[in-house]
């Protein structure tokens, strides 16, 4: 017969902190123009998570010298399971009557994250954590973290076993999992640089266990030098100020990267999510003290309520928010309200799914179950057990449709779908298009070198100008180009002007839809559009291009549908531009995102800090014209990109530098 396991110690504080963390990540998911590091709330979670498994471990093993597995493996099932199944066969029960477009791969989706391998499926299936408006968001995307979960829960217990086996001190064993936590971390960087180097998207790097698993490493290192039972209820004073002035710190630091740090900044995977991991271990040593002054802040009842139900909080999150944001497609005109709505229905969810779900499918014996049926078949209680079975049974057998009718692929491709996927260039095409590039640049410049020589050896004649001009003006109506295209508010002198400006243009998505009409109007322009793409990783392009000679005096630039930017990154994109250069910026129309006006607005202040930028106003151009757009509102249909292409062409050739 097992022994009883000494009784855990309540830590009121990790409440606060799991409430703190996943009001971080709402706060991202919900504004992330405002919260651009809230995603840090997980890492919160892991290494609480990492310290409570391996301090478990550690009492139970100083008691009885083995870890019952049987019992914690229950434990886990228990935990994890009745709010999973629920969220995935709620959110398909309500894609098969709503939304079907998110059927495909709806069975992989739910049977990876049963197996909880849900984050090697997105890795193997190219699924970016960053895409925006290439496919529907999934409203499943944010539960790897669960299956990064449930992996070192299967894991961990042996290799637990193994430490304590090899090393007999708490320092050793310490040392030895710190040092499996910065190989991970070191991990990450490698391979962000290598995949930088092959300009991919860092989601691998986001998704992966042997990338993220440092943060559960590290709350598990602490637990062997840390023990909670072991932490004495009174200090001295200069300790307990010590203590909590660690933890105060630490809160600034976190504090800070909340605010600040962006999902793709390349700070956050050389070693921003590890410095923010360590920062998180030390506030969890503080609030694991019965004697600190955060220990005791942090249990106050809010948290409490919001941190007992804080997984809950997190699972059902996406679901509301992507279900609730692509019915009510005017996001951007509603930055308070909507996102008090979304977070109401979240709590209220949360709420029923705590007491009616988690909380008695997680405690409940043999006993507890023969009583709940008994209220079904007619006792005390009977018509609340039958219309939760009913609920249940519903849910069930929708989202079993789901599952049954989902394809593996799209059937039919939408027309947006079909032109994005058309517009995309090979690396052959790419590179092609790039030397051509450089060429036009070269040959501009050696024609601006020669004509500034000319002029200075002998000034025209105000008569030789004007007979030049008339001659212009002749050759515009006896040799027209893209007469189509003066119905949609570009004049033919602008046309013929737009077909010797040389420009480089670098955009996502929106930019690669209107890529053929840019090019039939300007063919010496080099359009380099990519889809979600972001500000982070196209600083860089810019560099490069630079560097490579392949960057004109007229830089077009349309970013910000995908996400929004700080005035940092602002600022590094004109330096990589130069002074030099002319920059056209097309702002965001992007009514179905909160950041739409963020990004608008920081740019129109950034042309009082720039001389040389320019920002094209395609947003109060196309605002109250929604027959120009596809259903996502973002992506012009082929009349919109043709008022799209005419009107940035237009404001390249009034204000160009020639």
């Amino acid at each position: 017969m097992e022994s009883a396991q000494p009784k855990r110690r309540y830590i009121g504080g990790f409440d606060g902190l799991r409430a703190l963390g996943v009001v971080g990540v709402i706060l991202y998911h919900l504004r992330p123009d405002l919260f651009q590091g809230g995603y840090l709330g997980v890492l919160l979670f892991f290494v609480i998570s990492g310290y409570l498994i391996t301090d478990g471990f550690g009492r139970q093993y100083a008691q009885s010298g083995t870890l019952a597995l049987k019992a914690f493996f229950i434990k886990r099932v228990r935990r994890l399971y009745p709010a999973l199944v629920t969220v995935l066969f709620g959110a398909s029960a309500y894609i098969v009557l709503f939304a079907r477009d998110l059927l495909v791969n709806l069975h992989k989706i739910v049977l990876s994250n049963l197996a909880l391998v849900y984050n090697w499926w997105q890795i193997a299936n190219g699924q970016s954590y960053f895409e925006r408006f290439a496919h529907n968001e999934s409203p499943f995307v944010h539960l790897w973290t669960l299956s990064i979960e449930g992996q070192f829960y299967l894991l961990w217990p042996f290799l637990f076993l193994l430490l304590v086996h090899l090393f007999k001190s708490a320092g050793k064993r310490f040392a030895a999992t710190m040092t499996l936590a910065l190989a991970s971390g070191v991990w990450m960087a490698v391979l962000y640089r290598l995949t930088m180097l092959g300009g991919g998207d860092p989601s691998r790097l986001y998704y992966g266990t042997d990338t993220r698993i440092f943060a559960l490493l590290m709350g598990s290192a602490l637990a062997f030098i840390w023990p909670s039972q072991k932490l004495a209820a009174d200090l001295p004073r200069p300790s307990r100020w010590l203590l909590d002035g660690a933890g105060t710190l630490a809160v600034l630091a976190m504090g800070a990267s909340l605010l600040r740090l962006g999902d793709q900044s390349s700070a956050l995977y050389e070693g921003g999510m590890v410095g923010f991991s360590l920062l998180a271990m030390l506030l969890v040593a503080v609030v694991a003290s019965p004697a600190t002054w955060w220990g005791r802040l942090l249990a106050n009842p809010l948290f409490h309520w919001i941190g007992s139900r804080s997984y809950g909080i997190y699972i059902y999150q996406f679901p509301v928010m992507i279900f609730f944001e692509n019915a009510f497609r005017d996001v951007a005109n509603h930055p308070v309200l909507y996102p008090v709505i979304e977070v109401t229905i979240i709590l209220v969810i949360s709420e029923l799914s705590y007491r009616l779900i988690e909380q008695p499918l997680g405690h409940a014996s043999r006993a507890d179950l023969a009583a709940f049926w008994q209220r079904v078949r007619g006792g005390r209680g009977a018509a609340l057990a039958r219309t939760l079975v009913a609920a249940f049974a519903v849910v069930l057998v929708l989202g079993s449709v789901g599952l049954a009718q989902a394809p593996a692929a799209k059937a039919h491709e939408s027309a947006e779908e079909k032109h994005l996927k058309a517009n995309q260039e090979t690396a052959a095409q790419k590179k092609a298009a790039l030397q051509k590039a450089k060429k036009e640049i070269a040959a501009q410049k050696k024609a601006a070198a020669a004509s500034k020589a000319k002029a200075t050896k002998k000034a025209q004649s105000a008569s030789q100008a004007a007979s030049a001009s008339k001659a212009t003006a002749s050759s515009q109506y006896a040799h027209p180009v893209n007469r189509e295209f003066e119905a949609y508010c570009i004049s033919q002198a602008e046309l013929q002007k737009a077909q010797t400006l040389t420009v480089t243009a670098i955009g996502d998505s929106v930019l690669l839809d209107a890529k053929p009409t840019l090019q039939q109007l300007m063919p010496k322009a080099f359009i380099d559009g990519k889809v979600a793409r972001q500000m982070a990783a196209s600083v860089e392009l810019v560099r490069s291009y630079a560097a490579q000679g392949a960057l004109a005096e007229n830089v077009l630039i349309e970013l910000g549908t995908n996400g929004p930017f700080s005035d940092a990154q602002l600022d590094a994109m004109m330096q990589a531009v130069g002074p030099e250069r002319h920059v056209f910026w097309i702002n965001a129309q992007v009514p179905t995102r909160p950041w739409q006006n963020t990004v608008n607005k920081m740019l129109a202040a950034g042309t009082r800090r720039f001389n040389n930028l320019t920002v094209i106003d395609w947003h109060g151009y196309s605002d109250r014209h929604r027959d120009w757009f596809y259903d996502d509102q973002v992506h012009p249909n082929p009349t919109g990109n043709k008022y799209y292409a005419a009107y940035v062409t237009k404001r390249l050739v009034v204000n160009a530098n020639q």
